[in-house]
């Protein structure tokens, strides 16, 4: 069904998607904890802050990771020159684009499920013996889980669909940062792409909508929880 350049491309999307969540998911949880809990001035400014990727276009949020990754960027230069590790116009380029882009997605959905926890549950748990740590691992973040698991579903969903602060910032490079929408826009200005277009479409299309429904299914189960 798939021609091998077509494979490359789904299981490099499948890569960026899941590395981006992996990425994502313990700042998400702090800040969504941060957020939810902690009561300090400048919060309202941190919360537009974490979710300025959300309204800002996307072609903005790459052209700042490029001024901020690339060779000659403030943290690109320090990361090849100490590490040897190189962001820009690279598939862990695309990772961070993606990270950046489905952020706030993961992070409003865990900052409600740590917001529905009653924190009355955390104080009962300190009573008992536990500490802050314990208290938040065992109680709030077991009974925020299916909350986290929808940031982490959307954000995955997030990446699939990422093209203009990917392209932006990582450019469209075969079999290195050419994922499902950057080879749907090469393909369609090709006269024998039409095809290869509309399988990879039907796939971005079934998984995204798999997507939406495990999330929706988990947000069905929070409330009536």
């Amino acid at each position: 069904m798939f021609t091998i350049e077509e494979l490359e491309v789904l299981l490099l999307s499948l890569k960026v998607g899941v590395s981006c969540v992996l990425a994502s998911l313990l700042p998400a949880v702090l800040m969504g904890w941060v957020l939810a809990r902690a009561t300090f001035r400048g919060k309202v400014i941190l919360d537009g802050i974490c979710h300025l990727p959300l309204v800002m276009p996307p072609v903005v949020t790459g052209y700042l990771l490029l001024v901020i990754f690339s060779r000659r960027g403030i943290l690109g230069a320090f990361l090849m020159e100490t590490l040897g590790i190189q962001i820009a116009f690279d598939w862990k380029g695309a990772v961070l684009a993606s990270a950046v882009v489905g952020f706030p997605l993961m992070l409003r959905a865990i900052r409600l499920a740590i917001e529905s926890v009653d924190i009355r549950l955390e104080n009962a748990a300190r009573t008992l013996g536990a500490g802050s740590t314990r208290a938040f691992f065992t109680v709030t973040l077991r009974l925020a889980l299916p909350g986290i698991m929808v940031g982490a579903l959307l954000a995955f969903a997030r990446s699939l669909g990422e093209f203009g602060a990917t392209i932006t910032f990582v450019s469209n490079i075969a079999g290195e940062t050419r994922t499902i929408p950057l080879a749907i826009y090469t393909l369609l200005n090709r006269p024998d792409g039409q095809e290869a277009v509309i399988r990879l479409v039907g796939i971005s299309v079934l998984v995204s909508f798999a997507a939406l429904l495990a999330s929706e299914g988990l947000m069905r189960r929070m409330r009536r929880d």
